[in-house]
C-alpha cells in the first residue's frame, strides 16, 4: 500500500533520463560518417576479419543514425515545425529509411551512405532555422 502512496503518477520518458532539451542533428551526421567511413575500409580491404568488423560496425552506427534521428523527430521538432515546414515527415522517412535495412545497414554502397549524411543535411538546415526563431 505504501509503493502505491509513493508512486509516481506520472511517467516521463525521454531520450536521456533527465529531459535536457539538448537536441542536434551533429549526432546522426557523425554516426553517418562513420558508417561510410566502415563502407570505404570495406571495399579498401582484403582482410575477411577485418571486413566482417568493418560491417558489424557499419550496422551498429547504422541503427545509432535512426536513434539520433527518431530522437529529433519525435522529441525535438513539435506541430508548429512540421506545419511551417511540411517536407520534414518526408525527410525524417527517408532518411530512417536510408539508415535501415534497405539503407546503409543492408547495404555496402558509399552512394547510399552519401544520400543518407545528404538527407540529415537537409534535416540539419530545417533544425537550425527553428533554432533562430
Amino acid at each position: 500500500m505504501l509503493r502505491r502512496l509513493f508512486a509516481p503518477a506520472i511517467t516521463a520518458h525521454a531520450h536521456c533520463d533527465l529531459p535536457c532539451g539538448v537536441y542536434d542533428p551533429a549526432q546522426a551526421r557523425i554516426e553517418a560518417q562513420s558508417v561510410k567511413a566502415c563502407i570505404e575500409k570495406y571495399h579498401a580491404s582484403d582482410d575477411d576479419v577485418f571486413k566482417g568488423r568493418a560491417v558489424s560496425i557499419k550496422e551498429e552506427r547504422s541503427d545509432l543514425v535512426k536513434h539520433h534521428l527518431w530522437v529529433l523527430w519525435t522529441d525535438y521538432f513539435k506541430a508548429p515545425h512540421f506545419e511551417k515546414y511540411p517536407q520534414l515527415n518526408g525527410l525524417f522517412n527517408e532518411a530512417t529509411k536510408l539508415a535501415g535495412a534497405g539503407g546503409t545497414k543492408g547495404s555496402l554502397d558509399v552512394a547510399v551512405a552519401d544520400n543518407l549524411i545528404a538527407k540529415i543535411d537537409e534535416i540539419a538546415e530545417i533544425f537550425w532555422e527553428t533554432k533562430k526563431a
